[in-house]
């Protein structure tokens, strides 16, 4: 794809993009950027073009970094929205915007859940595509931190597609640091509240993969009944919520509590028991009104759903397993779900060094990125 020779117009928002593409309409807008629809008129195809500018802020400037190498590492997989090309800029003095030429998917798993009325083999489709996805991005070491429906895009065949991976980061766990720098790249502040693992709020930096299992766990519980199930107002209140629904965590399980504060603030909680999630599930008013009248939910999707819902993550099913689990047999299938090697913690640096590089030295990353 060429280099910008033009802009085009569209809401007063103008894409500085290459002729060869011709903006039809924005499909949505956020702090961090702005995407539209557009055609590549040599092929007639649609794309979506992420316009992001973020060289006024290093959080936004990190966020870009994240994407293009992990959309670039990730981009001939199946269930991960794929990179076609970054533009690239005239010259460095020029490079005020990064635009991002995407693959389109009119729908994403929010609008889905929210107006569309799903059969059991919908959800089990639908779970097992996030599942394959997440196979692959765990297999680099990598963590998503940010699932949730709305960053999950879908097309009209419901194929299904991973996006958004401005969050990321490598899970250090599995990294020898006798032979790299320490290096602790994890933040409690990641995924949106309601998706958001128990051990993110109570554990700060100490996780892993297993998070993201925990948001499976969520959009699965999402997709059966059509509302959240942990819809926390803020972070007490979503802990709650969760102890609600899981009861409140055992002694055994509070191990995975490294701060005597927040363990004190479990045990003065009043003790819950846990529901059971087929009846809850069953009985969900939202369900209820979708469906007209109570039919039985699929006891392998609970089964599922009891093994991604659990508090500590050492005893959470992990994405292989949850791909083998009885309630995927009808698509599991071990040669199409390819992996990837570990990616190198070389390649992420810039996240350790955030502290010490401003949005110049930022700006020298991306583009050299971008031109390469």
């Amino acid at each position: 794809m060429k280099k910008s020779t033009g802009p085009t117009q569209t809401r007063q928002v103008v894409f500085n993009i290459s002729q060869n593409f011709k903006v039809l309409k924005i499909l949505g807008e956020g702090a961090y950027g702005i995407v539209a629809l557009a055609v590549h008129l040599p092929t007639e195809t649609k794309v979506a073009i992420k316009k992001i500018e973020p060289f006024e802020i290093p959080l936004f400037c990190l966020r870009t970094l994240r994407e293009i190498k992990l959309l670039t590492k990730f981009k001939n997989h199946d269930n991960i929205v794929r990179l076609y090309d970054v533009q690239k800029p005239m010259n460095y003095d020029s490079f005020n915007e990064v635009y991002l030429i995407q693959e389109y998917m009119p729908l994403d798993l929010h609008n889905i859940i929210h107006t569309h009325l799903l059969s059991d083999q919908h959800v089990q489709y639908f779970i097992y595509q996030i599942l394959k996805g997440l196979k692959m991005i765990h297999s680099a070491r990598v963590i998503h931190r940010d699932l949730k429906p709305s960053n999950i895009l879908v097309n009209e065949k419901c194929d299904l597609k991973i996006c958004d991976f401005g969050l990321a980061r490598l899970d250090t766990k599995h990294y020898n640091f006798d032979e790299a720098p320490r290096i602790s790249m994890l933040t409690e502040y990641v995924a949106t509240r309601w998706y958001r693992a128990p051990e993110i709020m109570l554990s700060a930096s100490n996780y892993s993969t297993a998070i993201d299992l925990w948001s499976v766990g969520c959009i699965l519980a999402e997709l059966l009944t059509y509302r959240a199930l942990f819809p926390g107002s803020d972070y007490i209140n979503q802990l709650k919520l969760i102890f609600e629904v899981l009861g409140t965590p055992t002694d055994e399980d509070l191990h995975i509590i490294k701060s005597e504060r927040a363990q004190k603030f479990i045990r003065s909680l009043p003790t819950k028991v846990k529901i059971d999630l087929s009846e809850f599930i069953k009985n969900h008013p939202y369900r209820n009104i979708k469906h007209l009248v109570r039919d039985q939910v699929n006891p392998l999707a609970i089964d599922l759903l009891e093994k991604l819902l659990v508090f500590d993550p050492a005893k959470r099913i992990t994405v292989q397993d949850a791909l083998e689990h009885p309630y995927l047999n009808s698509y599991h299938e071990q040669l199409d779900e390819p992996v990837t090697l570990p990616i190198p913690i070389e390649e992420f640096y810039f996240d350790k060094a955030k502290k010490n590089l401003d949005t110049n030295d930022l700006k020298k990353q991306i583009f050299e990125i971008v031109m390469s």
